[in-house]
């Protein structure tokens, strides 16, 4: 996944996530995405 992709996802689920902007939601997401065996690109 690209950091525009993961950017995109945050938005949406931002209002769910405890992330206090834009750029943490975005390492959130990362980190779930790795977890869940994807490739994280510029992050």
């Amino acid at each position: 996944m690209t950091r525009e992709q993961l950017e995109e996802i945050a938005k949406l689920k931002e209002p769910d996530l405890s992330a206090g902007d834009l750029d943490a939601a975005v390492r959130t997401i990362a980190g779930s995405a790795r977890s869940m065996g994807l490739d994280v690109e510029g992050v």
